[in-house]
């Protein structure tokens, strides 16, 4: 077998195929490479107990206790029978409880004073932590034999903890890895050897072992030093190939015109750039004026300014004589973009119409939903070159959209676009045309070196003058309903002071959503038998709601991504106008939607959102002179951690520190988000939120290994690696430019 093929080896030759395929489905791992890439999450040491005061709820542990007590309780008249085992540690207790048949084997096994491992899902049963019918393996046993051979396993030892699921204990995961292990030997080491040697790590085959097996915690320290660093190096590597790649395209450099389009829109500005806006627009007009393509990510708070500064680009685009294109992620946003951008333009939007300025272009809109004759217009004008400027849903990616020399490609959140949509675009220009990403969700610089690795970055931090605090409150609706009743009082307190508010719902609530959750899904509890398990508020029943109740006699009105855009613009441009004075909405608002008037927002089911999500969703508000309120309305239990992620956004509005928050609540499997789903999963020792160092001296050593050898021709090994990372969908997820 070569050194490659036994990483490769599917996992149900070895584990058999009812192990393999509970990993398959649940852990994601099918092969021996994958299952020694799963590393413990933790190590018990023999003997020692985990603190079990303080288990996190609603998640699934692994625990080492003593048995203090055990009874067996009957009910429902004799005919059922329950088994209450409770768990010391001498710091905290845990109650175990086990139902009908399967009280026997642990009424036999479970006796005061034995220890063993326990796993299983946490949960509150009158006011105590419990167990329900957990897995467990005892660590000591009652005769001799027994004894020796449980101290044989486990004395002394550092016990590996492994990310489990319900139908895979840690400690059979332990037994599949001991299977598997001595393939670890055949590891294809993807470090130069003088990188390694110079750093001082330990060859890839021994800090696998290091990391399954330990001896000692210095065997982990070095395993988990060797395997953080070569999952930070592959991928800096990946990330610094693309950027040489890039680097390489040629690309007609559009430097601004004095007196242009440009100099005339500065001019007619009604207030100064902030000095964020003025430094990151030197970023881009110089990467503008360059012959290979511009990849730059612009991150910026909602409502810092990015429109301004892309716009500001595009214009001296259309000064250079190139055309620029805005990909918008919803209409409503592209219709949005469209309005601002015409309005701050003013009469240099009007090239060659009647009034217009003769410095000006046109600027046209394209979506999917536009009239015949609208569209064949707007196509017509950007063949021609008569638009300098386009915005656009995807519609702009179809084939029949031609342009007469595009320049420039500004991408709003990024992460709403595949990457099949961003290159259809790019490949609309004679030669590949510069890039500029928008993104209002701010991300760490980590983040940013892993995730974005492939763009320059520029942060726009300071919000322009005359933005306006945004206050927040948790409202616990189950808890303390007179604290939702309250909050609409201050909706309705809002709306009497001139003000208008935004109701956010998780769902629709329509019969299309229903019929499609219908087929998908078998037949749920009712929300009286579990309710856990309803389902998120939807817009329709709570606008439906209001109305009649607690905001009867207010213009309510609803909007979600079903709605028919000619129906969504005409409700939008109503909001704007101020004739409706509450719109209980989707996350439809939740990017880009600009209302200044708009001061208050409800979130309802907020615990069913993500931190930035949620943080978006607020930068809604307070965009005008007035203070803008954010109340989050959530039934999640006080010592949740859905409630925990709630109070963190209520005490913070600063969108860096949230998506550092973000991310370490996240991190088991997460760490990234949907999508990033190819450096996601690849990642697993590396934990990109704590790891800055490693990653960014990864990435140094990167760049300088690809510019002095861009094809690894010299490094067979990194190349053999990167091409197990990079398989189709990594390479696409990868291709960000």
């Amino acid at each position: 077998m070569d050194r490659v093929s036994s990483f490769d080896e599917p996992l149900k030759k070895l584990l058999g195929g009812a192990t393999a395929k509970v990993m398959a489905e649940h852990l994601d791992l099918h092969t021996v490479g994958d299952l020694l890439h799963h590393y413990p999450r933790r190590y018990e040491e023999r003997g020692k107990l985990t603190a079990l005061a303080d288990l996190p709820l609603d998640e699934h542990v692994t625990v080492v206790a003593q048995v203090a007590d055990a009874r067996i309780l009957m009910f429902n008249n004799g005919r059922g029978k329950r088994l209450e085992v409770t768990l010391t540690d001498g710091s905290g207790r845990l109650q175990l409880v086990f139902f009908g048949h399967g009280v026997h084997k642990p009424h036999k096994e479970l006796l005061p004073g034995r220890q063993a491992m326990f796993a299983g899902k946490v949960s509150v049963f009158n006011r105590k932590m419990q167990l329900a019918h957990p897995t467990y393996q005892l660590l000591d046993a009652s005769d001799a034999d027994e004894a020796t051979e449980a101290v044989d396993a486990f004395a002394g030892r550092l016990l590996p903890i492994y990310p489990a699921c319900k139908q895979l204990d840690s400690w059979r995961i332990a037994k599949a890895v001991d299977a598997v292990l001595p393939s670890a030997q055949d590891a294809v080491d993807p470090l130069p050897a003088s990188l390694r040697e110079g750093r001082g790590f330990t060859p890839l085959p021994e800090a696998l072992l290091k990391v399954h097996r330990p001896q000692t915690k210095a065997d982990i320290e070095d395993a988990k030093a060797r395997l953080k660093w070569d999952e930070a190096f592959v991928l800096q590597v990946a990330l610094a190939r693309r950027r040489y790649a890039d680097t390489q395209l040629p690309a007609a450099a559009r430097r601004p015109v004095a007196d242009g389009l440009l100099d005339a829109f500065d001019a007619k500005l009604p207030f100064t750039l902030t000095e964020g806006q003025e430094k990151v627009s030197k970023e881009i007009f110089d990467d503008l004026a360059t012959e290979h393509p511009m990849h730059r990510l612009l991150q910026g708070e909602v409502g810092s300014g990015k429109t301004m500064v892309a716009l500001r680009a595009m214009l001296a685009v259309v000064d250079a004589g190139g055309q620029a294109a805005m990909l918008a992620p919803t209409e409503v946003l592209a219709q949005q973009h469209h309005r601002s951008i015409t309005e701050m333009m003013g009469e240099l939007a009007e090239g060659g119409m009647l009034g217009g300025s003769d410095r000006g272009t046109k600027v046209v809109l394209l979506t999917g939903s536009m009239g015949t004759a609208a569209r064949r217009q707007a196509l017509l004008d950007l063949v021609t070159g008569e638009a300098g400027i386009v915005i656009g849903t995807h519609a702009l990616i179809e084939d029949k959209v031609q342009f007469h020399d595009l320049g420039l490609v500004v991408v709003d959140e990024q992460h709403r676009f595949g990457v099949e949509q961003r290159d259809a675009l790019r490949s609309k220009g004679k030669q590949p045309p510069h890039l500029l990403v928008m993104t209002a969700t701010p991300i760490p610089r980590t983040v940013a070196m892993t995730v974005f690795g492939d763009l320059e970055t520029s942060v726009l931090d300071q919000l322009p003058a005359g933005r306006s605090p945004i206050a927040s409150h948790v409202v616990p609706a189950k808890d303390k309903p007179h604290f939702l009743a309250r909050a609409w009082e201050r909706v309705r307190e809002e709306v009497e002071n001139g003000h208008q508010a935004y109701v956010v719902c998780p769902r629709i609530g329509d019969d299309a959503e229903e019929a499609e959750g219908k087929k998908g899904k078998a037949k749920k509890k009712t929300a009286e038998e579990d309710p856990e398990k309803r389902p998120p508020l939807a817009v329709l029943e709570i606008a439906d709601e209001l109305r009649k109740g607690a905001l009867a006699g207010l213009t309510v009105e609803v909007l979600h991504g079903r709605m028919h855009p000619d129906e969504k613009d005409d409700v939008m441009r109503r909001f704007a106008a101020g004739d409706v004075d509450v719109l209980v909405a989707t996350t439809v608002i939740e990017v880009g939607v600009n209302v200044p008037n708009a001061t208050a927002m409800v979130i309802m089911d907020a615990d069913r959102f993500g931190v930035s999500q949620l943080h978006q969703l607020r930068g809604r508000v307070g965009r005008g002179s007035a203070p803008g309120l954010c109340l989050l309305v959530s039934e999640a239990h006080e010592a949740s951690p859905a409630r925990a992620r709630l109070s963190a956004v209520a005490a913070t509005l600063d969108g860096f520190e949230l998506s550092r928050i973000d991310l370490e609540q996240r991190r088991e499997g997460d760490v990234l988000g949907q999508a990033q789903s190819g450096v996601r999963s690849s990642l697993r020792m590396l934990t990109v939120i704590d790891d800055e160092e490693v990653i960014a001296a990864a990435r140094e050593e990167a760049v300088a290994i690809v510019a002095a050898d861009p094809e690894l021709e010299h490094l067979p090994e990194l190349r053999t690696v990167l091409a197990a990372l990079l398989d189709k969908d990594r390479e696409e997820y990868l291709d960000k430019g």
